[in-house]
């Protein structure tokens, strides 16, 4: 065989003293270990560089006999020492836990607050999404862009649900005019059941270009469009207006999706042809079957916010609609 060179070099190596001291698991740690297995310390630590160095020596000059049983004696004694020792440590983290639980309860019990968990009775609604309580949301809407689907919602939703609306105007409207004056009076009109499900909604009154809608109250992620927000709305709102678990889910989005490009239509032209599709998914009484649902909220709130459309642009079909649909909004 080839002669190798000695790795380590034959002087005491100074260990770093910024380093913990292990315990030495070595076979010489043993007195009654023979020289034949003393030169098997190679397989355990070292407290020293010279009892390192002597090992090295060792094995130049005398084979190895690795003695198992030892090895196997050596190893249960070390693994008996950290089961105690991690025992005890549990035990003190169980007493501390039980501690700072006797503490919380004497906490709770001096705010009255009540011990019981939450229980809830619905965990899967609205298309297997968990229901969690509403934050209330904040819409930001401009004076000449009123959206008229809060009013529709909170008439249709009258008996079912509760949309509390309360109107604030921005520093940057001077004036909101008659007709968001007119907005929030029909507004007030509408009494406030607390007895119902409800959400709170705060519509301010602000020179923005769009509606837009925060949700949440922490971070500001706006959901921008009035057909957005219906979206929003019909998910959180009675069951009864839920589309998701319908099989006219996608008629109902894509009733919505031509609301939502009718509002940013920028000609009479381009608004007409938005009417003339509406007509053609007018396939029923209303837009989402034989019963009322945000796409009919949807779409009559547009109708509404754009004045160039008159009679003389809808079909007869969307003439006899409008009125069932005035009917239920009341607007």
């Amino acid at each position: 065989m080839y002669e190798l060179k000695t790795l380590l070099p034959q002087f005491d190596i100074k260990l770093p003293t910024c380093m913990y001291n292990l315990k030495n698991v070595s076979l010489s740690a043993d007195p009654t270990t023979s020289t034949s297995s003393v030169s098997c310390a190679s397989f355990g630590l070292f407290q020293s560089a010279s009892e390192f160095s002597s090992s090295i020596n060792s094995r130049k000059s005398i084979p190895c006999a690795l003695d198992l049983d030892f090895l196997g004696r050596q190893i249960q004694h070390l693994l008996k020492d950290d089961t105690v020792s991690v025992a005890i440590r549990q035990d003190k983290i169980i007493q501390q836990l039980q501690g700072l639980k006797t503490q919380l309860g004497k906490i709770r019990a001096g705010l009255g607050i009540c011990g019981k968990t939450v229980q809830h009775t619905t965990a899967f609604q609205n298309g297997r999404l968990k229901e969690v309580p509403l934050q209330d949301i904040v819409i930001n809407g401009h004076p000449n862009f009123i959206p008229y689907a809060l009013l529709a919602l909170k008439n249709v939703w009258r008996a079912l649900y509760t949309v509390n609306v309360k109107t604030f105007t921005h520093s940057t409207m001077a004036d909101i005019g008659p007709a968001a004056r007119e907005f929030e009076a029909e507004m007030d009109k509408i009494p406030v059941n607390n007895a119902l499900p409800n959400i709170n909604v705060t519509l301010i009154w602000k020179n923005c270009e769009h509606t837009e809608m925060i949700s949440s109250p922490t971070m500001y992620l706006p959901i921008y469009g009035e057909v957005n927000v219906i979206r929003y709305l019909g998910r959180v709102g009675p069951a009864e207006y839920r589309y998701e678990g319908s099989p006219l889910c996608n008629e109902i989005d894509l009733v919505l999706d031509i609301c939502y490009q009718l509002l940013r239509c920028s000609t009479h032209k381009a608004q007409v042809a938005m009417v003339r599709l509406l007509d053609q998914r007018l396939k029923q009484q209303y837009f989402g079957g034989s019963q009322m649902s945000v796409a009919d909220i949807g779409v009559h709130s547009s109708l509404i916010r754009i004045p160039t459309i008159t009679d003389k642009d809808l079909t007869p079909a969307l003439l006899a609609w409008r009125k069932r649909a005035k009917l239920v909004t009341q607007i």
